[in-house]
């Protein structure tokens, strides 16, 4: 199965779940900060999720772990990979007070072998509300985030 964004969402076989994307349009130059959505072919290499306010969302799924954070630190040797508290760089903290991590597909945009400053946490997550954009990940419905980590293996492919 491929994942392919179209104008009207994000189709997945039949159906088209409405997405949002990044504030900076899709981008074939992705650099960090720059809020684009990276335009090529990723894959789902994981799924995260918030065991405190939600199911495990697929039997992979793993939870999300006070002091989980996710390196966005263009400098560091962690780069644009999962690190652990205290960590000094800059980062994102996983285990979010709002729900738009409760449930994380991880791409392999730039991973597992990072190119510093050419983009870093480029998930599939829950929006804010609709049609607001994201830093460049892509953002859905909380149904529809749940719904596309239950059927959505790692490796599927997706298109933008």
């Amino acid at each position: 199965m491929t994942l392919r964004l179209t104008p009207a969402g994000l189709r997945v076989g039949q159906i088209t779940l409405p997405c949002s994307i990044g504030r900076g349009g899709l981008s074939t130059e992705k650099r960090e900060g720059d809020g684009a959505t990276p335009r090529g072919l990723w894959h789902v290499v994981g799924c995260l999720y918030r065991p405190d306010r939600v199911p495990a969302p697929a039997p992979w799924a793993q939870p999300i772990l006070p002091g989980m954070l996710w390196s966005d630190e263009a400098g560091d040797a962690d780069y644009n990979q999962l690190v652990q508290a205290p960590y000094a760089g800059s980062h994102e903290d996983l285990r979010r007070a709002d729900p738009l991590y409760d449930i994380v597909l991880l791409s392999d945009w730039n991973w597992p072998l990072a190119t510093p400053g050419a983009g870093s946490a480029i998930f599939l997550h829950q929006w804010r509300r609709p049609g607001f954009p994201t830093e460049g990940c892509l953002a859905f419905s909380r149904q529809d985030i749940r719904w596309l980590a239950s059927v959505t293996p790692p490796g599927t492919a997706i298109l933008v």
